[in-house]
């Protein structure tokens, strides 16, 4: 366990934490929502705490009290002003990815059974089609862009005011509801097709440990303002953007699109991000062509050398040109949800970016650990937070084995699925299928997923992460997929291939060549050298390129099964 470096809140649940910080910040502008270019509103923190509290009134009043009730749709206040009526006194709050096509929403709604569902205004024909054909239990929808009800479609906005009036005279069924921190209370989809994807179990108490924990060891406050960005059904952004932002007191601002993120983080001063790492690819991508714009290229990598044992805030002030490409305000950048390249992180800190990696599961709530301005390490996801106590198991010979946690942030179960929490938490122990090692100091350095390790004939183990991140830094490969071949009738006889998806603007600028075929050979080339720098057991044998992308989750994460299935149809 990290020591705690900073003073935070003690909380028992979500509303709990919503009364106290609530008091605290009450004055203070939660959210900055742009209306029109150059025109926004602002909704103080007080004002949130009192939609939430009307809305869940309302939501008693339409008999859901203890119901299950979803939420779907882009990242806007309304959605979480709808998930903490819910969470803090109604029911059971299932937030669903909204980038799911309507037979697998079909799926999730009726596995869930969800009774009621807050939707944005583009899910209205979807739903209203799956309301139509009786899908479960589901009786109400509630749009968070109507103004009224009809068509018995409840309006978000209308509950909102008939709360109000509920409140005012003397209702207080929401306000004054208990919450028994220890149940479930949220119900989250883990990745993956709906028939495979297992449902997690969390409480107020697993989350709010984490919040706990996270205060506790980063210098985030309530003048910080977030942007969020990834999508706020997956735990990483709920819990680290929306929920630790309203807890410090914090604003949040919501991003425009991938497009526009340097824009807006100029925009509003963001000063916190919590992010993937093909976003910060992305955003040292877009730095470096400003300094090559600027034709100061020579003098910034001379000065990289010269300042990198300073103080993060001295090369801030440094580089402040810099940083000004992302607004000058930047304070902390959190990497998550998936490995982030270590030179693209050491580039970063030493331009006096304090870029941090995360590591957590949907099941741990999520975080399990971070890196923050006293314990950091390249390459390494920091050490477990204050709360968590970790360890690997069946080690091999170089130290790695799995990772296990232990702690008041690990679910409650897999919901109605005994035997996979059977197999998922042992003896307290939640075991996480990633592969790591923990260095003497505590940090910890994830090697990749255990089912994803290839065994070669030889028994030797080989990381797909590993070959990845080399094949990646080639100039113009997007994004690369290592998978193992079977050469023969032995089904141990297995090889290295490797699918890269390539850029053809970029290959065509970078090595003077136009056809695929030619792509196809310089890429080749490359490969040979990075096989050249590697034990021969590890050696790539063949590869296929693509400029169509790999199939991934939402925040980004390789999704292998079906990647590997698509790979041996097209073979």
């Amino acid at each position: 366990m990290s020591e705690r470096l900073y003073e935070y809140m003690k909380i028992t649940n979500l509303k709990d934490m919503l009364k106290k910080s609530g008091d605290k910040y009450a004055n203070k502008v939660a959210y900055k929502i742009k209306i029109s270019k150059n025109k926004y509103k602002t909704i103080t923190h007080k004002e949130v705490r009192d939609m939430i509290n009307y809305l869940g009134t309302a939501l008693i009043d339409m008999g859901l009290k203890g119901k299950r009730i979803a939420v779907i749709g882009e990242n806007r206040y309304e959605w979480e002003i709808a998930y903490l009526s819910i969470v803090c006194g109604t029911g059971i709050v299932v937030p669903l990815d909204k980038s799911l096509p309507e037979n697998e929403l079909e799926n999730l709604i009726e596995r869930s059974g969800i009774e009621a569902i807050f939707y944005s205004e583009k899910y209205n024909q979807i739903l209203n089609n799956i309301k139509c054909k009786g899908i479960g239990k589901l009786k109400h929808l509630i749009c968070m862009d109507s103004t009224k009800h009809q068509h018995g479609i409840y309006s978000q906005k209308e509950l909102i005011e008939t709360g109000k009036k509920l409140v005012l005279s003397g209702d207080r069924s929401f306000i004054d509801s208990e919450i028994n921190s220890e149940d479930m209370s949220i119900m989250l989809f883990t990745s993956g097709t709906t028939s495979a994807s297992k449902i997690v179990a969390l409480s107020h108490k697993n989350i709010c440990s984490n919040l706990m924990d996270i205060a506790s060891i980063l210098d985030v406050g309530s003048d910080d303002i977030f942007l969020s960005f990834l999508p706020l059904h997956h735990v990483f952004e709920c819990t680290v953007g929306f929920l630790f932002s309203l807890y410090k007191g914090s604003q949040t601002v919501f991003c425009d699109g991938i497009r526009h993120i340097v824009e807006n983080m100029k925009e509003y001063k963001v000063s916190v991000m919590a992010s993937v790492p093909a976003i910060y690819e992305r955003l040292f991508k877009i730095i470096r062509k400003q300094i090559e714009k600027n034709g100061n290229i020579e003098e910034i990598l001379k000065n990289e050398e010269k300042y990198k044992e300073q103080p993060l805030e001295k090369r801030k002030e440094i580089f402040k040109e810099i940083h000004n490409i992302l607004g000058g305000n930047v304070k902390l950048l959190i990497s998550g949800a998936a490995s982030l390249e270590p030179t693209i992180e050491d580039k970063f800190r030493k331009l006096g970016f304090n870029l941090v990696q995360g590591y957590g599961l949907t099941e741990t709530s999520p975080v399990v650990a971070i890196g923050n301005k006293k314990y950091y390490k390249t390459g390494s996801i920091g050490k477990v937070v204050p709360s968590v106590e970790a360890k690997v198991v069946n080690c091999n010979k170089e130290g790695i084995g799995e990772l296990i946690v232990k702690g008041p942030n690990i679910m409650i179960e897999y919901f109605e699925n005994k035997k996979e929490t059977k197999k998922a938490i042992k003896e307290g122990w939640f075991y996480t299928g990633d592969l790591a090692k923990i260095d003497e100091e505590g940090y910890i350095f994830i090697s990749g997923r255990k089912k994803s390790v290839i065994v070669l004939k030889n028994g030797k183990n080989i990381f797909p992460e590993e070959l990845e991140n080399l094949i990646n830094k080639i100039e113009g490969v997007e994004e690369s997929f290592i998978y193992g071949k079977q050469m023969s009738e032995d089904k141990n006889d297995i090889k290295i291939f490797s699918k890269i998806v390539y850029n053809k603007e970029v290959m065509q600028e970078a090595y003077k060549i136009n056809t695929k075929e030619q792509f196809r050979k310089a890429l080749s080339e490359k490969i040979k050298e990075i096989n050249s720098a590697m034990p021969h057991y590890k050696a790539i044998r063949g590869i296929t390129i693509t400029e169509e992308p790999l199939i991934k989750t939402t925040t980004n994460k390789i999704k292998r099964q079906e990647n590997l299935c698509k790979i041996l149809e097209e073979q």
